[in-house]
């Protein structure tokens, strides 16, 4: 997908609620928003079914992939974690801006809480990792051998409606901006630490299973670019060694969309540093579901450095460990 098509998307779908749409006509977007989400999902799960390099080798190497993959998100998330306390204190920041609100006497009561799914059990928290897996079990035992060529095109079409409708969002929550100004140039701190996690996590995956640590380096900070990463690797180290960069950056998006519910709890910059470069497309919306429409933002700037990172980044990597 075209890098300012995010951004469009946002522009429209903010342009359009900029003057408040009827609540029908917001819940009605919340609807077709799960909708599509749910739709996002299994697409993914089907594109995991359908890829014979990803299924082959699942049996075989999908442990190792497991344990860099969980590697790379602890480290990163660890390292977000760490800035959250110290420079980049994300949640202090919304509740100062609460408590002005509170002190203006503005209209605090509009202003959407958004717990992050602290507070109350949501049904994406199963649906999202479910229907990555039927997506998952119906591609691998009815699609393979069959024209796949429209996943593409439902991929971009989901991610077209969800990116309009988070912008809807931000509409409805114009305290967003603020938050972006006043966070400023720190916003920056998020995807250093993200992609530092990422290179600490793959080195330690690597020791701990004894193999080749700069295969598992480089593939921890693919960051979820898994084409690109899976390319890479391929013409530098051979398939074996491509595979890894494929299947550990597909299972992060995995990863990430069944670990939101515990994330969350660790800070509001974790699911975050858990999507990684995938803020930008695939994890933007799972992702805003639970860090809330302020974060939303810092997500899809964070997801945008970090895609512009990686392919910088692996033929210096590769130049460097190989």
């Amino acid at each position: 997908m075209n890098i300012y098509v995010p951004f469009i998307c946002l522009a429209v779908g903010t342009a359009v609620n900029w003057r408040g749409l009827p609540t029908v006509a917001l819940k009605a977007f919340d609807w077709l928003m799960n909708l599509a989400l749910v739709a996002l999902m299994l697409v993914i799960g089907l594109n995991i079914g359908v890829s014979d390099g990803v299924m082959e080798n699942l049996g075989k190497i999908g442990v190792q992939c497991i344990v860099i993959s969980f590697a790379a998100i602890c480290c990163s998330v660890g390292l977000v974690w760490f800035c959250e306390k110290t420079v980049m204190p994300l949640e202090k920041i919304r509740l100062q801006m609460m408590d002005e609100q509170r002190v203006s006497d503005t209209a605090f009561s509009e202003m959407p809480e958004e717990d992050g799914g602290r507070n109350h059990v949501s049904p994406l928290i199963f649906v999202m990792p479910g229907c990555i897996a039927i997506g998952i079990v119906i591609g691998f035992f009815w699609m393979q051998n069959r024209n796949t060529a429209w996943l593409d095109t439902a991929l971009t079409v989901s991610l077209i409606f969800l990116y309009t409708g988070v912008g809807v969002s931000l509409a409805s929550n114009k305290q967003v901006f603020g938050y972006i100004r006043r966070l400023g140039l720190r916003i920056v701190f998020m995807p250093a630490a993200i992609f530092a996690g990422c290179l600490v996590g793959g080195f330690l995956a690597g020791w701990l299973l004894s193999m080749p640590v700069s295969w598992s380096v480089l593939s921890a900070s693919g960051m979820g670019y898994y084409s690109l990463t899976g390319a890479f690797l391929t013409d530098s180290f051979g398939i074996e060694a491509g595979t890894y960069g494929f299947i550990v950056n597909i299972l992060r998006d995995v990863l990430t969309v069944s670990l939101l519910p515990i994330l969350i709890k660790i800070s509001k910059g974790s699911p975050i540093a858990s999507g990684a470069a995938g803020c930008m497309d695939t994890m933007l919306v799972p992702v805003s579901r639970f860090v809330g429409p302020e974060l939303s933002v810092v997500a899809l700037i964070s997801g945008t450095i970090l895609t512009f990172v990686v392919p910088l980044w692996l033929p210096f990597g590769i130049a460097l460990l190989g």
